[in-house]
């Protein structure tokens, strides 16, 4: 049986770049960056004023004046104003552009302003303060945000800043959901007492849509002869197949036959863990990714999370996430030598240590106990008893964590 290290390797040895597309910059949250992002000016581009209240120059302040003629009123967004000699200052607002002529700026709280003049009240004045100056964050060409992240609002933000309307993003690959199986009917029915609604696909949609990919769902019965031809349908028009169902050992579970019959490769069947043993690995001759789940859902989800997913951001060339560990909160005891993925809530204690607490459901089918958890804590095969304090690898799912 393929170890959980083993399967990680061979997936990750199925990388391949699905090249780059232009998006406009407020449509790209959530890409992966294909470009180097850079200033196209100065940051700031001008040396700008970061306090309202008057602009003097200190030479000025240094010979003792300390009343000061308001020339004019400066705004944001006006064209500077001159003073033409070292009694005279601007009265000027925060964002506004500080005139060649002056060098200092005197909040409002520190100047009384009567009838046109200014009154400086404060000796704590230092040359140049309250400025934010020209190119001190960045110079013209610098790079600002670099290649090989996730799009985020701050990206959109340094994109709108620096006038890049479309951004170079990576391209998704083409990804297929497949369900399979009689036992399940569609959403808006009523199931028969023998059955139950699709609901893995929309799980798997939902966290693909959380990682910025779309994908379209395909639903096989089971036949054979149509799961052949949907698979092979599939294979021809798509990156990625993402499987729920049908790679166990039922007479029913077509699909490993079919995808052995249509030239997939199989990398590996049967991973020692749980849940998720029985999830199946292929690659099809023309470059097709094949990653068949089990049908409970719990294994779906978890297999989803630990292989396609770090799949997927290798092959966006996004860097490898930093792993998370937490302590185990309560004693837990596994019997069988499988690496095993216990669901968990975490929270912070008053020491900064990220505290996970076992949530036991009802096996890989109780797909409910997922809402009431936050991650999977990696339990490893070569222990069964497992106790509080130690530290664990852990998988978060929840987005917002």
């Amino acid at each position: 049986m393929t170890t959980v290290e083993e399967a990680e390797k061979l997936v990750l040895a199925q990388i391949r770049d699905y090249g780059t597309q232009s998006f406009p910059f407020e449509q790209a949250l959530g890409c992966a960056l294909a470009e180097d992002l850079k200033a196209d000016r100065d940051l700031p581009p001008f040396n700008r004023v970061t306090m309202d209240g008057i602009a003097v120059k200190y030479e000025a302040i240094e010979s003792g004046i300390n009343i000061f003629r308001i020339k004019a009123t400066q705004a944001a967004g006006d064209e500077p104003v001159q003073i033409d000699s070292a009694e005279e200052c601007i009265e000027i607002m925060t964002g506004a552009v500080l005139p060649a002529s002056v060098d200092t700026v005197i909040r409002y709280e520190d100047v009384e302003i009567i009838a046109g003049s200014a009154s400086v009240h404060t000796r704590d004045i230092k040359k140049g303060q309250n400025l934010h100056l020209q190119g001190l964050d960045k110079k013209q060409n610098d790079v600002i945000s670099s290649a090989g992240q996730v799009v985020s609002p701050a990206i959109v933000s340094v994109a709108a800043s620096v006038g890049k309307t479309h951004l170079l993003v990576k391209k998704m690959p083409r990804v297929a959901i497949v369900s399979s199986g009689d036992e399940l009917v569609d959403v808006h029915e009523t199931p028969l007492p023998y059955q139950i609604r699709k609901s893995n696909s929309y799980m798997v949609k939902a966290v693909l849509k959380q990682h910025g990919t779309d994908a379209d769902i395909l639903h096989i019965p089971d036949e054979p002869a149509v799961t052949k031809e949907k698979i092979q349908y599939c294979l021809q028009n798509y990156d990625v197949l993402l499987l729920s169902g049908g790679v166990s050992m039922g007479k029913f579970d077509y699909i490993p036959r079919a995808l052995e019959e249509l030239k997939v490769e199989k990398l590996f069947h049967k991973v020692a863990q749980r849940p998720g043993k029985p999830f199946w690995f292929g690659r099809h001759n023309n470059g097709a990714l094949v990653f068949a789940f089990p049908g409970n859902p719990v294994a779906t989800f978890m297999c989803l999370h630990r292989y396609f997913l770090t799949w997927l951001n290798t092959a966006l060339g996004l860097p490898a996430k930093a792993a998370t560990y937490a302590v185990l909160g309560k004693d837990f005891t596994f019997q069988p030598a499988l690496q095993y993925y216990l669901q968990v809530k975490l929270q912070s204690n008053g020491l900064g240590q990220l505290i996970a607490t076992p949530v036991e459901g009802n096996g890989s089918g109780d797909f409910a106990n997922l809402a009431d958890t936050e991650a999977f804590l990696e339990l490893p095969p070569e222990k069964n008893n497992f106790k509080a304090g130690e530290v664990f690898k852990v998988w978060r799912f929840n987005h917002d964590l």
